[in-house]
């Protein structure tokens, strides 16, 4: 008794940073597993099963109204639509440029922070993507990041040194990494996106966590047969592929959706669409096009195939199936079933048996024209066929290329036994009229080969809400209307509650069985990122990051009439405890976009009309569709730098804003970028003579 007491002691007297939760042996799995305690939170979903929930209940639908502000921290120019991870009280999250923060989470205190320097690895244009990840994972000690040049990255989680990096895509190739890693058994995965705007194939590799050694790669759809298959998988996939689609590439990048099983030791991976979306050119229009749109099962240590299952067959609108996955033992008529719950961008809410592959159900969350139903014995979509627009004919999608369910989480309760799912009910028009089918290349619009623009307008047109679906019976229990088109992920917990934001900078909690509102906090900016909550110092804290960034800056007629400005914008963490003493400044009146006068503007119709489909390509992912931005860069309309030839030229191609997440276009050629800037004056007059 006398030595133990002398080791606790011993023990006690030890500095923090040495408190450090090392996984013991033989017991990796535990910190990561549903059932855990709650007190950390160490990777995307939480645990393994990704449910987004905690069990931690010290704050709960009874007190929750004493939640209030602890600390905030503001964040650096750059994408803040970021999820913090948290371990032994310390917050981990990356912001802008895939810049890393240790902060201390009863405090705010910063005790690290890791700059991997993205702007100086950025090699091309980087047309997708030009920002940070959405998430870090923690292992053993490290903490692992990705980079939009492709990186992947262990870090020391003690001070933030790296402790090596690999470069996971092919440099320069076009394609990024926005999605979280995510650990298992001692191995990191990760994915990557881009592949639906660039000739390549995707693909999942795992790597050692202590070395960053590459322990294995699945790639999502086949190559040149000529050159053999990696995998049986490969050669069976092949057969649903038609022509001579591996000089497209083909696509099907595994962007963020990663769901680990440790009870069959299977690794879930959510796929992308296709290269060029449509399918006709693609594949001649022929075959499934396997692994698109898909949930493929992997053996987590070798990466070979076990099952899949395929949402869209053949796929030619950006149904990506890339969203959370998440895990749960459910009753459904009567029996017990382990089940995978998914959402991809087309409609449905999925359940899947996660021994096999096997459907359970599905059924509309939303708005959807391109189906009317998933039939239950094939598995298969029952599609409309006006939605492969023969002959070139166009109709109205539904839902758009954003989805019904994007990014943002869900978040299933255990205690409640009920999804929570941030919808979006938007839609587009599609048709490939006017495209040589038989001679495509790549060109305008991001050589997609399908020509989209905006749907007509109907009452949901551009809305959103929060659904408690119970997915044993796939029946609605309650429903949240949000703001504009557009929403946050999800947090649920074993209070009863379940906090959820929304781009009007409302965060709220709600009672996780009813859905009515019991707490609510202005965070002043938009809340796209799901919260977390985990405890510190004995005390139970929920974390959540805020800020406009990521693909919801695209269409800024779609956020309901507010207005985000890169540059002004405050991008925060907000940490919360019960009876907290913080408080953040007065929140600053709504941002007015305002015109600037340009004396030396000459139209030039012509000239425009060839900077337009420059814009689209290059531009509109940052700076926002017709030019009209929402937050992620700046609305260039009133921007003085298009109306210097010069300076233009400098920020552009000479990249002198680099550092502030505006990557160097060094293809263009002087008479590209002639064009672009006259589109860009242009739209810049139209804003000045009040047109949309």
């Amino acid at each position: 008794m006398r030595k133990l007491a002398l080791l606790l002691l011993g023990l006690a007297l030890l500095p923090l940073a040495a408190c450090s939760q090392k996984i013991p042996d033989g017991n990796a799995d535990a910190p990561y597993l549903d059932s855990n305690n709650g007190d950390d939170w160490p990777i995307y979903g939480r645990s393994f099963g990704e449910q987004h929930y905690s069990p931690l209940a010290d704050i709960d639908d009874k007190n929750v109204g004493r939640l209030n502000l602890a600390w905030s921290m503001d964040l650096g120019p750059g994408n803040p639509a970021t999820q913090a991870i948290a371990v032994d009280g310390i917050l981990y999250f990356a912001s802008g440029l895939s810049i890393v923060h240790a902060v201390d989470a009863r405090t705010g205190k910063l005790i690290w922070q890791y700059d991997p320097r993205v702007a100086d690895h950025i090699v091309g244009d980087m047309r997708g993507t030009w920002g940070g990840v959405r998430g870090v994972a923690w292992w053993n000690d490290k903490i692992y990041t990705a980079t939009a040049d492709g990186r992947l990255i262990a870090l020391d989680a003690a001070t933030g040194k790296p402790v090596w990096s690999v470069q996971s895509t092919i440099k320069g190739d076009g394609r990024y990494i926005t999605g979280a890693p995510r650990v298992f058994r001692g191995k990191v995965i990760i994915g990557q996106g881009g592949g639906d705007i660039t000739p390549y194939r995707g693909y999942a590799t795992a790597y050692d966590a202590e070395t960053g050694k590459q322990i294995w790669r699945f790639f999502i759809v086949p190559g040149d047969p000529k050159k053999g298959f990696e995998q049986k998988a490969m050669a069976m996939a092949a057969k649903t592929w038609a022509a001579e689609w591996w000089k497209f590439g083909g696509g099907g990048e595994p962007w963020n959706g990663f769901t680990y099983d440790p009870e069959t030791n299977t690794i879930l991976i959510g796929t992308g669409n296709g290269y060029p979306w449509n399918h006709k050119v693609r594949s001649a229009g022929k075959g499934d096009n396997l692994f698109l749109c898909s949930m493929v099962a992997v053996d987590a240590d070798t990466g070979q195939y076990k099952w899949h299952y395929q949402y869209n067959p053949g796929e030619s609108w950006d149904y990506n199936a890339a969203m959370d996955m998440e895990l749960a033992d459910l009753t459904i008529d009567g029996k017990p079933r382990k089940v995978v719950m998914s959402a991809p961008k087309n409609g449905f809410l999925y359940v899947i048996d996660r021994t096999n592959g096997q459907l359970i159900s599905a059924e509309k969350i939303a708005h959807v024209t391109w189906a009317s139903h998933i039939d239950l014995k094939t598995g298969r979509p029952v599609e409309n066929p006006a939605a492969r627009f023969p002959n070139g004919q166009e109709f109205e999608m539904w839902p758009s290329a954003n989805g019904a369910h994007s990014w943002m989480p869900m978040a299933f309760s255990p205690k409640t036994r009920l999804l929570y799912l941030p919808k979006i009910e938007r839609g587009m028009t599609v048709s490939d009229k006017g495209i040589d089918l038989k001679n495509w290349h790549p060109g305008p619009m991001m050589g997609v080969a399908v020509n989209f623009g905006p749907n007509p307008p109907r009452p949901w047109d551009n809305s959103s809400a929060l659904l408690a679906i119970d997915p044993a019976t796939q029946k609605q229990r309650w429903k949240i209307d949000t703001i504009g088109g557009w929403n946050s992920g999800v947090l649920a917990t074993g209070g009863n509650l379940v906090f959820h934001g929304q781009i009007n900078g409302r965060l709220s909690a709600y009672a996780a069985d009813s859905g009515k509102e019991l707490w609510h906090f202005d965070a002043q900016n938009a809340l796209l990122a799901a919260p977390i909550t985990y405890r510190a110092g004995g005390k139970q804290y929920v974390t959540v990051i805020v800020g406009m960034g990521t693909s919801g800056g695209v269409f800024a007629r779609a956020l309901g009439g507010i207005a985000f400005d890169a540059r002004s914008q405050k991008k925060r963490v907000l940490t919360f405890v019960l009876d907290g003493k913080g408080s953040l400044p007065s929140a600053p009146p709504p941002f007015i976009l305002r015109p600037i006068a340009d004396p030396s503007y000459k139209p030039d119709a012509a000239l425009a009309a060839k900077g337009l489909p420059l814009f689209y390509v290059n531009c509109t992912l940052c700076h926002g569709w017709d030019a009209v931005a929402a937050g992620t860069a700046p609305d260039l309309r009133a921007s003085p730098i298009p109306q210097s030839a010069e300076g233009f030229d400098s920020v552009v191609r000479g990249g002198a804003l680099r550092e502030n997440s505006m990557p160097r276009f060094a293809q263009f050629t002087d008479e590209e970028l002639a064009a672009l800037r006259q589109f860009i004056r242009s739209r810049a007059a139209d804003f000045r003579a009040g047109k949309p």
